[in-house]
């Protein structure tokens, strides 16, 4: 007797293992961070990510060059994405997980404001209400009024916040006529020359170790990256989405036993208030009907745009060429 899981935990089950697989990607990263400069890692991650990367571009059927269709769209997610790797790095290098996580699971509330210059999209008081609470919950955990316990970590963590949500919106606009190598090859690139520019001033010998843990961090972005296909092929974005929160959870474990991290109490507190923001901005989408272009549905995670960035663009031509990201290539029939 063969045991099958039910197909409406598919999903939710996929996506809870890829957001582990993440939270231990920014284990990594952080362990890395406590030795070396951000730009140091970034540049051996993007470097030993080129093998996974140039194993899916093998598999691109699509014919065409590498100039994009849109180009100053391009070269606006380009930034953010650059902006989003780096400042993720930074933060997770300096700040506790909990704190890090909290502070980018407001890039749902982000996307939801820029969708309305970007995409044309109407938001409702409902979901006004949502993102007026999600930045409530912000300044909850920033706690500006304490300037003297600001640092340019946090800065980092909103700048990734906002990096990864104007990178998302960018591509809900131009995906479905760039093609997905061009928007994976381009901010890879750009990470990998501004490193690389940076590195006489910052490089540190590596161990083999160290040079491992850079490896793996590219390697553990691409395992989470097919899982998360695997998860919104199986599953609705409304329950998959929001399985993105979990992180908070591994945060607390990891930091607690790693990097001997305590979160306080208003780091949980304005967490909690981030999360219900998103997960109803995310269900308001989904199941009211309200919107046209669901972009908080479409975000999938900042590290869309990390050391092997946007493997599901890669493989998003196979998915009929609908709207991009994981959700679209769930859309992708099973081969029979």
């Amino acid at each position: 007797m063969t045991f099958t899981l039910p197909q409406a935990i598919k999903g939710p089950l996929f996506a809870l293992l890829a957001y582990a697989i993440f939270a231990t990607h920014d284990v990594l990263v952080k362990a890395l961070g406590a030795t070396y400069s951000s730009f140091q890692i970034i540049f051996f991650s993007v470097l030993l990510g080129f093998p996974l990367v140039t194993v899916m571009l093998m598999r691109d059927p699509v014919s065409g060059t590498l100039r994009p269709v849109h180009p100053w769209w391009t070269a606006l997610r380009t930034l953010a994405g650059v902006s989003a790797l780096m400042g993720a790095f930074y933060a997770f290098s300096n700040l506790p997980l909990a704190q890090v996580y909290a502070l980018i699971f407001a890039a749902p509330l982000i996307i939801t404001v820029l969708s309305i210059p970007i995409l044309g999209e109407r938001v409702g008081a409902h979901r006004w209400g949502a993102v007026v609470a999600g930045l409530i919950g912000v300044l909850v955990v920033l706690r500006p009024w304490n300037a003297d316990e600001l640092t340019l970590g946090h800065a980092a963590a909103l700048l990734t916040a906002c990096g990864s949500a104007t990178a998302s919106v960018v591509v809900r606009k131009i995906g479905k006529d760039e093609r997905p190598v061009v928007l994976l090859l381009y901010p890879m690139m750009t990470n990998f020359v501004l490193a690389g520019a940076m590195m006489p001033l910052v490089y540190q010998p590596m161990p083999l170790l160290h040079v491992g843990m850079a490896g793996g961090v590219a390697l553990l972005a691409f395992l989470a990256g097919l899982l998360m296909i695997a998860a919104f092929r199986n599953g609705e974005a409304a329950v998959v989405a929001p399985m993105q929160y979990s992180q908070i959870i591994w945060a607390a474990i990891f930091g607690a036993l790693l990097f001997g991290e305590r979160p306080d109490t208003p780091t949980w507190i304005g967490a909690a208030i981030i999360i219900a923001s998103g997960v109803y901005i995310v269900l308001r989408e989904s199941l009211g009907g309200r919107s046209q272009t669901t972009p908080a549905t479409a975000y999938r995670h900042r590290t869309d745009n990390v050391a092997v960035p946007r493997i599901a663009m890669l493989l998003r031509n196979q998915a009929n060429r609908v709207p991009p990201g994981y959700q679209a290539l769930a859309k992708r029939p099973p081969k029979q």
